[in-house]
């Protein structure tokens, strides 16, 4: 080892030679770590990762204003700002979030130190995030640190490290590099009631799909509360009466991750019988593969078939299409993510999903990028770092400076899975456990409902669905929230105290039905329960509402939380009864007014139309 005083000479000798060659010294500093995260409970090291798997490696730089970001968000979002609906072009949000040019270089320098060439490298559009594709061995030496196998009790494996460096002088440089200590795995939030023909033929659901078929039906009359449909939906949240206006100008959006897609020929028979003038629908939807996605229209195979693959996928895609026909939908189907198979020779991609959907679409122009975008995936919010959340989060909030309006399953299990609430600190502290992306503040997250006449805070006891509430333990509660949430807290007088942070983000903002869909899944009825039914539930109530804008001249909706929390949540039926059933407690109650278990409750598709058309601009 050199001495201190050798090193320092050294370094002037170089300086020197820097000096009178005219050439810049590159800059080299010792390595520190930058972040660690805990691995999460359900996760355990299987052994360590194969050398030569490949990685496709996310590196985030700071942007260079992000304050920026948020003030021209919530200017153009707030409808008491003369601002408002004057969204931002995709080059100036560009311009707000691209990193500085020291960053772009020591970065670069960095990279090429270690031996990854210029053409090896990827771009977004703002240069905020790097990507690379590289082995295991080389991103380990990059980034001064071990990879391993981690695997779950169900059969899912990432290759992760809980722990990684950076030289001293690019910590302020990047924020976030992926896929490292995140263990985020985009979950689809429905719970399987039924798959199979023996719950619910074919025969029983035409038959029910004939009763709605007649017109002028009451709520009563269209809605079998164990048996929805696109007539029930309509009819109770009031678009049945709506012939949308700007088809082709206004679209709307859904994601696939996990190997799920959306099957043409599921989707038609489901069309053909619950909304048959939309059945053409079926083969005219668009795919945008991202990563490698799957737009996989064959026969399911028997592993997939056992893994209910496309059940979601159908479920989003039916939804819409029978909600806001005819309406154009843009399937988004990224690959990435579990599984990873520790046996197999060949590497498989256990890449971060949202990070290339995010920047696949921040990189569509404005003429492609739907207007409302519908995700039906979460995870528990500890299962991913800090840095990493509000990277994402920062992106949802890009798309909303642009006018997209982004929704989010709130989750599937109240306020935490039973037997699962408990922290990942290594204290294992009893707590409630918020969703992520639900937690971020800058995009709608849609809690579930079932009944009608009343509608309740949706739980199904015989699966545990139960829908999701809580309040954020990464994100500060947003200023859209602060009249209205503390007096939700203040009324609960105490209970779950310690339990939750009681100044973090709360969600869901808003509801929707979420119990016992009907859905056609491998040509026969699957009845699902879930969350990811409310959310393309309530995105297309939201597209109509765009729609009856664009057809006014008016900008549309974007943001729409500073919308929702002054204004618009007068127009969305109350839900006072349920709650958001988890962790062993009845957990967060639903009350008059916002609450943890629905929100502002569930859309009543002409008052909000009207509502929203009386803002200004």
């Amino acid at each position: 080892m050199l001495s201190e005083s050798i090193r320092s000479l050294v370094l002037t000798l170089a300086i020197g030679v820097g000096v009178a060659l005219g050439s810049p010294i590159r800059v080299r500093t010792p390595y520190a770590v930058k972040e660690s995260h805990p691995v999460p409970i359900k996760w355990s090291r299987v052994g360590p990762a194969p050398a030569d798997h490949v990685i496709k490696l996310s590196i985030g730089l700071k942007s260079s204003q992000t304050d920026e970001l948020e003030r021209h968000l919530y200017e153009v979002s707030d409808p008491s700002h003369h601002r408002y609906g004057q969204h931002l072009s995709q080059d100036e949000v560009n311009e707000l979030v691209k990193p500085s040019d020291d960053a772009l270089d020591l970065v670069s320098e960095w990279l090429a130190d270690n031996g990854v060439t210029s053409g090896q490298l990827q771009y977004s559009p703002a240069k905020d995030w790097i990507m690379v594709t590289l082995p295991v061995n080389e991103v380990e030496r990059l980034l001064d640190t071990e990879y391993s196998v981690y695997g779950t009790k169900e059969g899912a494996y990432l290759v992760r490290t809980p722990q990684w460096s950076l030289p001293n002088h690019l910590h302020d440089y990047i924020d976030v590099i992926q896929p490292t200590n995140s263990f985020f795995s985009p979950t689809p939030l429905h719970s399987n009631v039924m798959r199979y023909q023996d719950s619910l033929d074919m025969a029983a659901a035409a038959a029910i799909a004939q009763t709605s078929a007649a017109g002028n039906l009451t709520v009563a009359q269209a809605c079998n509360v164990t048996a929805v449909t696109p007539t029930c939906l309509r009819t109770l949240y009031r678009t049945i009466n709506y012939t949308p206006q700007m088809a082709g100008q206004n679209r709307i959006g859904l994601n696939d991750f996990l190997g799920e897609s959306n099957n043409r020929s599921d989707v038609h028979i489901f069309l053909e019988m619950f909304r048959k003038e939309a059945a053409d629908a079926s083969s005219e939807f668009i795919f945008e593969v991202v990563n490698n996605g799957t737009t996989q229209q064959t026969p399911d195979n028997a592993t997939q078939l056992d893994a209910g693959t496309d059940l979601e996928g159908n479920l989003d895609a039916e939804t819409i299409i029978g909600i806001t026909y005819p309406t154009p939908l843009t399937c988004f189907t990224t690959g990435g993510s579990p599984p990873f198979k520790p046996d197999l020779l060949t590497p498989t991609d256990t890449n971060e999903p949202y990070l290339a959907w995010l920047n696949f679409v921040l990189a569509m122009t404005a003429s492609n990028l739907p207007q409302t975008i519908s995700t039906s995936y979460g995870d528990d919010e500890q299962t991913v770092p800090p840095s990493f959340a509000a990277k994402v989060c920062s992106g949802f909030a890009q798309l909303g400076a642009r006018g997209i309006t982004v929704l989010f399953a709130s989750g599937d299990n109240g306020v935490g899975a039973n037997g699962d609430c408990r922290s990942n600190d290594g204290k294992n502290t009893r707590m409630f456990l918020p969703s992520f992306p639900a937690s971020c503040p800058y995009v709608t997250t849609v809690g579930a409902t079932k009944g009608v006449l009343p509608e309740v805070t949706a739980f199904d006891a015989s699966n545990n669905f139960s829908s999701g509430g809580g309040f954020s333990n990464y994100f500060a509660r947003p200023s859209y929230q602060d009249p209205i949430v503390p007096s939700y807290i203040a009324g609960l007088k105490g209970e779950y105290n310690g339990l939750y942070n009681q100044s973090g983000r709360g969600y869901p903002d808003i509801s929707a039905q979420g119990y016992r869909y009907l859905t056609i899944w491998n040509g026969t009825i699957a009845v699902l329960d879930g969350t990811s039914a409310a959310t393309p539930t309530a995105a297309s109530v939201i597209s109509l509402v765009n729609d009856a804008l664009m057809a006014a001249g008016k900008p549309t909706l974007g943001f729409l939380n500073p919308l929702l929390y002054s204004l618009l949540y007068e127009s969305f039926n109350d839900i006072t009864s349920g709650s958001a059933v988890g962790c062993n407690t009845a957990g967060f109650p639903a009350k008059a007014g916002w609450d943890a278990a629905t929100g502002f409750g569930t859309p009543d598709f002409i008052k909000i139309k009207a509502a929203a058309l009386k803002v200004q601009p």
